[in-house]
């Protein structure tokens, strides 16, 4: 029986569902090992039966660009072949909308992001927005369902869910160990709308402020999944053909595409160019190092910084080349920093002397099939001699795990999820990620040492096996959504 409630106006703002095709829990076993196994299916049949009847509802600001939705690939995924119903929807907001919860997310982090407010005014807005979104699910979303809400965009929707029967938890993926200002003015923001909520989730203990009710506390690091088209296995061949498509490495566009299998089984193909900004014609040499980092046009990512400790830092002391690689600033909805900070790191590669220049690439990959630009991404990390991840904060930076599921040597800033991901001997972790000479001849000491790089990518491996393939992610879940359900 669906909810009802106070009839609206027909909302500005609605939501909108994602198609997930089920992925089977069973080409797991081959990775994990029979008991672990043995314990996600336990898990998984333990929550079915307690959730007959009833669907879980995940609600997340965007479909693409970041990695909750990636994680939401994953949970709704191998949670479909669990036999229970699971769905995933989005919700819609403006402009206005977007600029206050990125300004929230800043703030989370423990930084300002921008000179905007989060008063009266703002706080009007985000409610009406999120009204209207959660008065969209009303006649969807049945009493006793479970609705799992993502990240700040979706906080103000606890309240109407859970007046009109629903289990609500709300999903935090960001945070910073200690509090400031900024934090303080976030959480203050947020608080009223996380009453009504059954349970929280965190990624990290730290990230829990201390208001917070701790018995409807969990911690469930995020994973990745191994046969995703970001993570499967790709040969050196298809990785030389992909990147010859998109333009990173010498070849024609219009030769063949690279290769990888989507998430429903079928055969894909990389067949879109990515936009590149480098120094003339394709910009790396197959024999040269390459020095990547992934991730989301962000100052809290510090693309800028990676640019500069690289351009004074290496080139003369030891051959390489650096690639930053992030969407395409058009298509992540839920971020209006994108287009302002890829713009301005344009800039400073406009302004570095040349023989840097030459050594340095911006590259935006399109959106417009997320599956593809995941195979993108599959082929630049398998191709780098060195994966960085210098953050200035950092909720989790799944791209960690990413790299060192890769076998990659990873560099990264001593930061927030980045340090449960590295631990002594599966990559480097930079003490202070403000200080560019040091990251620079960290990388020229790293580069000199191809036998390190090797071991600690082994390392890595085997350590992202243990900690963070999908089972452990979904084995939490599942108990916590059996716990609500006694």
């Amino acid at each position: 029986m669906a909810l009802t409630t106070a009839k609206h106006d027909a909302p500005e703002y609605s939501v909108r569902q994602i198609e997930v095709p089920a992925s089977a829990l069973s080409r797991l076993e081959p990775l994990i090992g029979v008991e672990r196994y043995r314990a996600l299916r336990t898990a998984a049949a333990q929550a079915s039966r307690l959730l007959e009847g009833s669907t879980v509802w995940n609600v997340s600001s965007t479909a693409a660009g970041g990695g909750v939705a990636e994680m939401l690939q994953i949970l709704v995924g191998y949670t479909l072949d669990a036999n229970i119903d699971i769905r995933w929807l989005v919700m819609s907001g403006d402009p206005e909308f977007f600029a206050i919860t990125k300004r929230i997310h800043n703030r989370l982090h423990g930084a300002a992001g921008d000179t905007g407010r989060l008063s009266a005014n703002e706080k009007a807005h985000y409610e009406n927005v999120t009204a209207a979104n959660a008065g969209s699910m009303m006649s969807r979303v049945g009493r006793g369902d479970v609705v799992l809400l993502h990240d700040p965009q979706t906080a103000g929707m606890s309240a109407p869910l859970a007046e009109a029967g629903a289990r609500v938890i709300w999903r935090c993926h960001i945070g910073r160990e200690d509090e400031n200002e900024w934090t303080e003015e976030a959480w203050s923001f947020l608080r009223p709308h996380l009453a009504p909520c059954d349970a929280y989730v965190f990624s990290l203990r730290e990230y829990v402020p201390s208001w917070m009710d701790e018995s409807k506390v969990r911690v469930i690091p995020p994973s990745i999944d191994p046969f995703s088209p970001k993570n499967q296995e790709m040969s050196a061949e298809n990785v030389t053909l992909t990147l010859g498509r998109i333009g990173l490495l010498p070849g024609s566009g219009n030769g063949s595409p690279g290769l990888f299998t989507r998430g429903n089984g079928v055969s894909g193909r990389v067949e879109r160019p990515a936009a590149i900004l480098s120094e003339g014609g394709s910009p790396l040499r197959p024999e040269v190092p390459l020095v990547v980092q992934v991730s989301r046009w962000d100052r809290l990512k510090d693309m800028a910084g990676v640019m500069r400790g690289f351009a004074a830092g290496v080139p003369g002391r030891i051959g390489a080349h650096l690639a930053l690689v992030g969407p395409s600033v058009a298509d992540v909805a839920d971020d209006p920093e994108g287009a302002q900070v890829y713009a301005e790191c344009a800039a400073i590669w406009e302004d570095l002397p040349v023989e840097a220049r030459r050594l340095v690439t911006l590259v935006t990959l399109p959106m417009e099939d997320i599956d593809e630009n995941a195979a993108m991404v599959n082929a630049i990390q398998r191709h780098a001699t060195v994966i960085v991840q210098k953050s200035l904060v950092e909720g989790f930076g799944l791209t960690v795990a990413e790299g060192m599921w890769k076998a990659k040597a990873v560099v990264a800033s001593s930061i927030g999820g980045i340090t449960a991901q590295i631990v002594p001997g599966t990559g480097i972790l930079l003490e202070d990620s403000s200080d560019l000479t040091f990251f620079g001849a960290t990388l020229v000491e790293l580069l000199a040492r191809p036998g390190e790089i090797s071991a600690l990518g082994a390392r890595a491996r085997q350590h992202v096996l243990e900690s963070y393939v999908g089972d452990q992610h979904l084995v939490l879940f599942a108990q916590l959504i059996a716990s609500l359900s006694r």
